[in-house]
């Protein structure tokens, strides 16, 4: 359960506090006693980036803001240090917790804040058995005391929301949320946020002749969905919408090109981008930012059953491209593409794709880096790598040459679903160029989209990467698009 955020505006002499420092000094609204009091002066002259004083009704937890460090870097290592605390924190079995600060940054509450939100969350759905170790609990209030902005508090709350159910949606295996599973799903997020949701089914698919998503699904017993989400508010800063599109594999197999070892383990969550997408609209419409926004999600599983397609297939895409398929597992740009072609009929200004797309992307980036390559002008660049470092969801740009192209030419269609083994990340942006009349921005978040193990707040299986990374960009972008233009 996901802790409640409230603004404060005194502490009781009992209530448990974390009061993050940027100086050697205890403030005297955390009510220490003399001994107390001189116990935590001495630990941080000590370099102590922890002070723990149970006090027996209450506890105090003092964290020194990291020396020697500033800017993004400063506010991921709060997040982080928050982070750290959770199991100290869930052993005290607090009801609620109080997080203040003193002599540091404006927003470092905030942050503080957001890593401990996130790196509470846990999917836990389908247990059935509570272990002695998981009686305890985390807070369920979190009371920010000091210098806190009500908007930046309200963008905290939407915000890690949608972290939340994103990560809520990645984690749900196939048995319970198909393609049709995710359809519904996205449509009652939408009705909560104020957000439109236009649910395509396999029938109005088969009539836009969206290829390379009836392609994909043909292995499948369960039909594809097409969502169109919007945010369309009264006044809205720009005359030509953004769409986002994300994809939506509920599962993949890698088709008759299956995945062997244990390629296919965490295959349930290929349908991150298509999270992430709903994730930014419920964002933007609980917030009311002022911009047209559009996703488009392709979606469908990917399995070797029934009339699967096959290598050397050709398929015919929306906007009538044909596509030699050079591998079945080679899925994801394909759904893509008919997405980003039925994009064009928004006359976008831009567009911007996400997707747990190439093992290319992850092997060169790891979990670091969101993998970008990109067509459009360089202030959305800008922009998105500057929201990146906020929020510590940084991306890295590769190059997006003309000559990357080549190795997707086919000898008997337009193009091949797949290069050869090199730039496998880059030939699948190239790929998708392919089917983008307008500027394209395209993420892979192959590597930090799925995790094997928790980083910090980030959590192993279903992080939510990309989700505030879009959101603070769309934020940002509906602030500064006067002067942006």
């Amino acid at each position: 359960m996901k802790p409640e955020i409230v603004k404060i505006s005194q502490i009781s002499p009992d209530q448990s506090v974390v009061c993050i420092v940027g100086k050697n000094e205890v403030p005297p609204f955390l009510n220490l006693n003399k001994t107390e009091k001189e116990y935590a002066l001495k630990q941080l002259r000590n370099k102590v980036e922890l002070v723990f004083i149970n006090s027996y009704f209450k506890c105090t937890y003092i964290v020194k803001v990291k020396e020697g460090i500033s800017g993004f870097r400063e506010k991921e290592e709060l997040r982080k240090a928050a982070a750290g605390m959770k199991k100290l924190l869930k052993s005290n079995n607090h009801s609620e917790l109080v997080i203040s600060s003193t002599s540091t940054y404006k927003g470092a509450i905030e942050d503080f804040t957001e890593g401990l939100v996130l790196s509470f969350y846990s999917f836990d759905k389908y247990k059935t058995k509570d272990e002695d170790e998981e009686k305890k609990n985390y807070p369920s209030k979190l009371l920010l005391y000091g210098d806190t902005d009500k908007a930046e508090m309200k963008w905290l709350t939407d915000l890690t929301d949608a972290v939340y159910f994103v990560r809520d949606l990645i984690n749900e295996p196939v048995n319970h949320l198909n393609a049709a599973g995710l359809g519904s799903a996205i449509e009652k997020i939408g009705k909560s946020a104020g957000f439109k949701v236009d649910v395509l089914t396999k029938g109005k698919i088969e009539a836009l002749k969206m290829g390379g998503l009836l392609a994909v699904n043909k292995g499948s017993v369960d039909p594809p969905v097409f969502c169109i989400l919007e945010w369309n508010p009264a006044k809205p800063v720009n005359k030509q919408p953004f769409v986002l599109v994300g994809k939506g594999i509920v599962y993949d197999t890698g088709g008759l090109n299956i995945k062997t070892g244990d390629y296919m383990a965490s295959m349930k969550g290929d349908m991150a981008g298509a999270a992430t997408v709903t994730g930014v609209l419920y964002t933007a419409a609980k917030s009311n930012l002022p911009l047209h926004i559009v996703g488009l999600i392709p979606a469908t599983d990917n399995r070797p059953g029934g009339n699967a397609y096959t290598q050397g297939d050709i398929i015919t895409m929306y906007n009538k491209t044909t596509v030699e398929v050079g591998n079945t597992d080679a899925e994801g740009r394909l759904i893509l593409a008919d997405a980003i072609s039925y994009a064009s009929k928004y006359k976008p200004e831009i567009i911007i794709d996400i997707a747990t797309l190439t093992g290319s992307a992850a092997s060169t980036f790891g979990n670091q880096a969101i993998a970008m390559m990109t067509n459009a002008d360089r202030k959305y660049i800008t922009l998105l790598e500057d929201c990146g470092n906020h929020v510590y969801e940084r991306i890295s740009e590769l190059p997006f040459w003309d000559e990357y192209g080549e190795s997707i030419k086919s000898d008997i269609a337009d193009i091949r679903n797949i290069g050869g083994r090199e730039a496998g990340a880059i030939t699948a942006g190239k790929f998708l160029e392919k089917f983008a009349k307008f500027p394209l921005i395209h993420l892979d978040i192959a590597g930090p989209g799925m995790l094997k193990k928790d980083d910090h707040y980030r959590l192993k299986e279903g992080p939510g990467s990309g989700l505030r990374l879009l959101a603070t960009f769309v934020r940002k972008l509906a602030a500064d698009y006067k002067k942006l233009k």
